[in-house]
């Protein structure tokens, strides 16, 4: 008698196929193995800090100090994406906190004394910036000396213009309504959404968007359930920070800010031939001057952006302290900015590194002293928190960088 085939899909184990999860496994592998770790670290780190401090203090994770730890960042995040820049080319700037001084102080003195409108005032102290950019970038790519001596020298020569522009009055307040506003103004509920939303939906189509250059390019495309997981934490994050914010103030202006000049640098460096150039400087300065790209240029621009987000960073401190004064600038400002670029990723070496790095170390830094302040701790405990914090981002950059070369890369 005929042997009769089970009916379809009765009796029949049909296997999943597993290509999408054993590809994914695969590209982590192989990224593990090439040390091409990218943010993920410093994600992990951050959650783990969170949750520690959570853990410590009920209070952290609260929607009052969600908010003040988003202002508090904002400072030190947009000087952050200065030295983020000046990291891909394989150079320093020292003079990051100081010459943030300086320009608040300018828009200070102008605004006070001078009773300069309040944008005028405004844009004179990021131009001060753009003009201290661009002296130590020529003299940097024209002359010759090395980045350290020169932003060093600028360490030391503008924290004395800033003590001689503030006069024996050494502090000078902000009364500006406008100024002060920066630091100070919080959304409406409903333009906190809006914002959310289509920040949300833009990540989504940028995804899309790469994923279908890839394609016609026909280079390796990530696995579809990666981006949808990635584009899933991201929404979920953006959604639920959104709403412990709207439940007390609404979303700060200053976040909105930082946010934007990220979003704007990130596609700078990633989209642009000025973007691509940065990371062949880095990558290899006499390669590049081979292929063509003006080399002594591009070190003049990033010296130029630098100094002109350390200006812009300097201006919204100034509005959150609504005062300029001889420490505007100075404490550990300067290391707070170049650790939150190395906590965030960017390679000390130069040519490897993202402005997103900027944010995220921006977050890690201002975490740890928010939760060392909500526990009363001292400064002795928080400087050597975030002296392990730098370590291990370090070192963890100087391994993936021997993972790099052993695997070819």
């Amino acid at each position: 008698m005929a042997k009769k085939d089970p009916p379809s899909g009765v009796g029949v184990v049909q296997p999943a196929p597993p290509a999408i999860s054993r590809q994914a496994v695969e590209t982590v592998r192989k990224r593990l193995i090439s040390g091409d770790l990218g943010s993920f670290p410093i994600i992990i780190g951050l959650l783990v800090i969170w949750g520690i401090l959570q853990a410590v203090n009920q209070n952290f994770l609260t929607a009052r100090n969600l908010n003040n730890l988003l202002v508090q960042i904002t400072e030190i995040g947009l000087l952050g994406i200065g030295v983020v820049m000046v990291l891909l080319l394989g150079e320093i700037d020292l003079s990051i906190g100081s010459v943030s001084g300086v320009c608040a102080a300018v828009m200070g003195v102008l605004s006070y004394y001078y009773h300069w409108n309040a944008w005028a005032a405004i844009i004179a102290g990021i131009l001060a910036g753009v003009v201290i950019g661009l002296f130590q970038g020529a003299w940097i790519a024209y002359i010759k000396v090395p980045s350290f001596i020169v932003t060093l020298a600028g360490l030391l020569g503008f924290s004395g213009l800033l003590l001689h522009l503030l006069g024996t009055q050494g502090t000078v307040n902000i009364t500006d309504p406008t100024i002060d506003a920066l630091a100070s103004t919080f959304l409406p509920v409903t333009l906190g959404w809006i914002l959310a939303i289509v920040g949300v939906a833009a990540y989504g189509a940028i995804l899309f968007s790469r994923r279908l250059a890839r394609q016609r390019a026909h280079l390796p495309v990530p696995p579809l359930a990666r981006d949808i997981v990635l584009f899933a934490v991201i929404a979920l994050v953006t959604l639920v920070v959104t709403a412990l914010l709207n439940s007390y103030l609404g979303v700060p202006l200053a976040t909105v800010i930082l946010l934007a000049f990220v979003i704007f640098f990130a596609y700078i460096t990633k989209n642009t031939r000025f973007g691509r150039h940065v990371f062949a400087v880095g990558g290899n300065a006499e390669a590049a001057r081979r292929a063509g790209i003006n080399v002594q240029g591009i070190r003049v621009a990033v010296f130029t952006l630098s100094a002109m987000m350390a200006a812009i960073g300097g201006i919204m401190g100034a509005s959150r302290a609504i005062s300029v004064s001889p420490s505007s600038g100075g404490g550990n400002l300067l290391l707070d900015a170049i650790a939150t670029a190395v906590i965030g990723g960017t390679s000390l070496f130069g040519g490897r590194g993202t402005i997103w790095s900027a944010l995220l170390g921006a977050l890690v830094i201002g975490s740890i002293e928010n939760g060392m302040d909500l526990l009363s701790a001292g400064s002795d405990v928080k400087y050597i928190v975030e002296g392990v914090v730098l370590l291990l981002a370090i070192t963890i950059d100087a391994v993936s960088r021997r993972a790099s070369a052993s695997a070819g890369q």
